[in-house]
């Protein structure tokens, strides 16, 4: 099958790795696939992640500190009350 056809390219795992939240969506070790549809997190992390998580499902590497991974690690935009880590899985 050509790429352009298919419906994603990669899975997504993502992990709450500290969790203050405010509206009490989250807890530390809750984890998440996200695969073609945005797994129910509040829509402002997903808005702070969406472009990483879009990136690595295509096959990107990402900046991570002094190299280049598969992984990121981002914060809540409610003060980094949240912290959460994206990484690509081969499944």
């Amino acid at each position: 099958m050509e790429l352009w056809r298919k419906k994603y390219y990669g899975k997504v795992m993502l992990t709450v790795t500290e969790s203050k939240c405010r509206g009490g969506y989250f807890k530390k070790g809750y984890e998440y696939i996200v695969e073609d549809l945005c797994p129910p997190l509040c829509h402002e992390l997903w808005y702070c992640i969406y472009p990483f998580v879009y990136a690595l499902q295509n096959g990107a590497d990402l900046d991570y500190g002094n190299s280049r991974s598969k992984h990121f690690d981002a914060r809540c935009p409610d003060n980094g009350r949240v912290r959460i880590h994206g990484e690509y899985i081969d499944e």
